[in-house]
């Protein structure tokens, strides 16, 4: 099958389903409204004391706006854990990478500084790269819900997602930020890695004028490879135009310029509350099933309370006490990359694992 090949309306007529996923209003407040929502957020914090006023707290300076957003991104990054390890049908086809993985992971950062290294850069990368594939997978259940053949042009979905996320930082205001994570190499003597974030800040506008060069011919190839397939039948997702549209348009004025000195703060807020939202979506029978709720009247506030205190329970010890201890910080990287790496085969459109 070739990449403009679309689903046959009758065969789309028989797929019938709601253009949503949950449903209109739980789209709109938790997949579709998030990344507007987290731009009127850094604005409204931006110059308060919840962004200036700095305080001690577990050895390191923090203000407020960077405490709760990283106990918010520390919860999200758990989460995946209900999907992964509560789900009856998803554990069993991976014990292996569920249950041997993690504790070499861990093993491995307790007892080398390579690891401890290579964990800090990868982690940095890794999430920017799932952050992509988050949108990107948001976008193909939209997709699908259409009517449309979910593997229809998804490596040009897939390329868009990695531009509007990539293309923004490696060309923006918050390049430094993300490389400087390889000065980090000298704690192993790696000299000539730690000189990469000099080398990427004086190529820095070569390397902007090359992305807005290539993500402007890639953005008309992919607009005109969609009015082809559009002509051949295949129905047009709203939700997935809006989606991809102010993603896109939130991560270039946010990596890119920086306006607020929130970038952070936009990106991954948006980020949290959407996965939050796909994990309740998704899991909350499973939720109701183990903590044995399902006979139950208010069940599902009570287990999504459950939910919620314990995510963000484990947020905010990962991020008040895991730069004191060696243990809770190879711990907390080890979620972050059991989050990264889990997330890339427990859901599946293509697959129909969701």
């Amino acid at each position: 099958m070739t990449t403009l090949d679309a689903t046959r309306p009758a065969e789309r007529a028989t797929k019938a389903r709601s253009a949503y996923i949950a449903g209109p209003v739980y789209d709109w407040v938790f997949f579709l409204l998030p990344p507007i929502a987290s731009v009127i957020v850094g604005a409204l914090v931006s110059g308060t004391w919840l962004a200036t006023d700095r305080f001690w707290l577990a050895g390191k300076r923090v203000t407020w706006s960077t405490l709760l957003l990283g106990i918010v991104v520390n919860a999200h990054l758990v989460a995946v854990f209900v999907r992964s390890h509560l789900n009856p049908d998803v554990f069993p086809r991976h014990k292996f990478r569920f249950l041997v993985v993690p504790i070499a992971a861990f093993a491995a950062m307790m007892t080398s500084m390579w690891a401890v290294v290579i964990a800090t850069v990868l982690v940095t990368f890794w999430d920017v790269y799932h952050s992509s594939l988050q949108t990107f997978g948001l976008g193909r259940i939209y997709e699908r819900n259409q009517g449309n053949d979910p593997t229809a042009l998804r490596r040009l979905d897939l390329g868009l997602n990695l531009l509007l996320y990539a293309g923004p930082i490696v060309s923006g205001a918050t390049m430094l930020a993300h490389f400087q994570k390889f000065e980090l190499f000298e704690d192993v003597d790696v000299l000539f890695l730690t000189e990469i974030p000099t080398a990427m800040l004086s190529h820095q506008r070569h390397i902007a004028w090359a992305v807005i060069a290539f993500g402007g011919l890639f953005l008309a190839y992919y607009v005109r490879s969609y009015v082809r397939l559009a002509r051949r039948g295949h129905a047009v997702s709203f939700p997935k135009v809006f989606l991809l549209a102010t993603t896109g348009l939130c991560s270039i004025w946010a990596w890119g310029w920086n306006p607020f000195g929130q970038a952070f703060l936009i990106m991954n807020l948006f980020h949290a509350v959407q996965y939050f939202g796909l994990v309740w979506w998704s899991e909350r029978r499973v939720l109701l099933q183990r903590l044995r709720l399902q006979q139950f009247r208010l069940g599902a506030p009570i287990a999504a309370a459950v939910f919620a205190c314990v995510t963000l329970g484990y947020g905010a010890l990962a991020e008040i006490t895991s730069d004191g201890s060696r243990a809770l910080w190879s711990l907390v990287q080890t979620v972050a990359l059991m989050h990264f790496f889990y997330d890339g085969f427990v859901w599946s459109v293509r697959k129909r694992q969701i």
